[in-house]
């Protein structure tokens, strides 16, 4: 079973980008936005244009060759920068079979020249028919490799534009963010310093009428009245302490006044033992939850052996009928540094619910070297009150009718939680239910 108080979950607040790094990535990726679609924009204009040049100027062509053919077979055809063939169904092996079976339209062949370097070709064909009416086949031809080596050339520099104005605008976002982050980065120092204090410092008068200046005002009045709330409840908590300290002192003394009284009868001295362990009990929890309060971790030496056993002879006292064993196990020497009632308030919880739902069999102490561990015969945990066992009013499954608020355990969560100690509870091997306490080991005394 995992920890009863978990960190809170930051996998979300890890996920998301500081506010100065999106700053950067918008920039960038603005830039590149906008240079990749200029640079696509542009290849493909330039493609466009330049394949509908070449197409229309070849399509000329070769209608200029088909009209020579049909109208005027016996003169000479002329051509401006073209390579240009007319065949028949007769002579059509002489032509390269690349050109041979080609349909009518604009086709781009790739063959190599006489050296063996590729050369790219746009091909108009055209189908005609001579005055014997004969068939035949006319094709211009036209080099168009280095006006592809140049779309080559333009698309490198486009990409390089693309890359300089991607840095430009990474350097740019850069140096935005930095301007604009720089009051929100003083601004959660000049907080962070102020947390170490009692004593707060405004932080509105540090920072200009703007958008940090209304942050920082807010800031100032929510620390304003978040020290007034603290105030009041360091405030309420010694009053209570102290009015709640002076009436039980008096109602221990009056116990250890009638209790020396030799004339008692037993029934009356258990009454007035009982009350004193009460008044015990309600010391050890004012104080604990005194030192809650400040969040301030008491010093002091405790026997948790010796504890343990007045804990369990308190429970003892108060079976009545109840066949229930209650046992101490383990390490005779376990002493630790913290006082003793905040260990008694924790160990007090632990070993209270193992008494109260457990209505017969035993409930055992073990002393271990670094821990302490409580178990019973009880009922058992299902696994949701095990998840959920030391929430603030939570009352598990077996809880029925019994009296309690669901707080003795989350007392025992915040007073780990202060001292640096583990807490868990989990199923027993067979039966009931185990829970262990285990002390730090700088606390560990001896």
């Amino acid at each position: 079973m995992s920890k009863a108080d978990p960190a809170p979950q930051r996998s979300v607040a890890r996920g998301r980008h500081r506010l100065r790094t999106r700053i950067i990535v918008s920039f960038m990726l603005l830039g590149f936005g906008l240079t990749a679609l200029f640079a696509v924009a542009m290849v493909n204009l330039r493609n466009r244009l330049e394949n509908q040049l070449i197409e229309n100027t070849l399509k000329r062509e070769v209608a200029n060759l088909v009209q020579h053919v049909e109208t005027r077979p016996d003169e000479p055809p002329y051509y401006l920068v073209f390579d240009a063939r007319t065949f028949s169904d007769d002579n059509a092996y002489k032509i390269n079979p690349l050109y041979r079976d080609l349909k009518s339209g604009v086709h781009e062949i790739r063959e190599p020249d006489v050296n063996g370097v590729i050369q790219v070709y746009k091909v108009a064909v055209r189908m005609g028919l001579s005055k014997e009416g004969k068939r035949f086949t006319s094709l211009v031809r036209y080099n168009v490799t280095d006006a592809a080596a140049t779309s080559d050339v333009l698309t490198q520099w486009l990409f390089g534009a693309v890359l300089a104005f991607t840095l430009l605008a990474l350097v740019l976002g850069w140096w935005s963010a930095s301007r604009v982050m720089a009051p929100v980065s003083d601004l959660a120092q000049r907080l962070r310093r102020s947390g170490m204090s009692s004593d707060t410092d405004e932080l509105a008068p540090y920072f200009a009428e703007d958008e940090v200046g209304e942050l920082a005002k807010a800031l100032d009045d929510y620390a304003g009245r978040l020290t007034e709330v603290v105030q009041r409840d360091r405030e309420f908590n010694a009053d209570v302490s102290h009015e709640l300290r002076t009436p039980l002192a008096v109602i221990r003394g009056a116990v250890e006044l009638l209790l020396s009284k030799p004339e008692l009868d037993e029934r009356t001295r258990s009454r007035l033992q009982r009350i004193e362990r009460s008044e015990l009990q309600c010391t050890d929890l004012i104080s604990a939850l005194l030192l809650l309060s400040r969040n301030e971790r008491a010093q002091g030496h405790c026997d948790v052996a010796k504890l343990a056993k007045q804990l369990l002879d308190n429970h003892r006292a108060q079976l009545g009928g109840k066949p229930l064993e209650l046992r101490l196990e383990g390490e005779p020497k376990l002493m630790i540094d913290a006082p003793e009632s905040a260990v008694a308030v924790a160990l007090g919880n632990l070993i209270g619910n193992a008494v109260k739902y457990t209505r017969s069999g035993e409930v055992v102490v073990r002393l271990h070297a670094d821990a302490v561990e409580v178990v019973d015969s009880g009922p058992g945990l299902s696994a949701d009150d095990a998840a959920r066992l030391f929430e603030r009013g939570y009352r598990g499954t077996h809880a029925g009718h019994s009296q309690g608020g669901g707080i003795g355990l989350s007392i025992v969560r915040r007073i780990c939680a202060l001292y640096g100690w583990d807490v868990r509870v989990r199923p027993g091997d067979t039966q009931g239910v185990v829970a262990m306490l285990r002390f730090g080991a700088q606390d560990i005394l001896g």
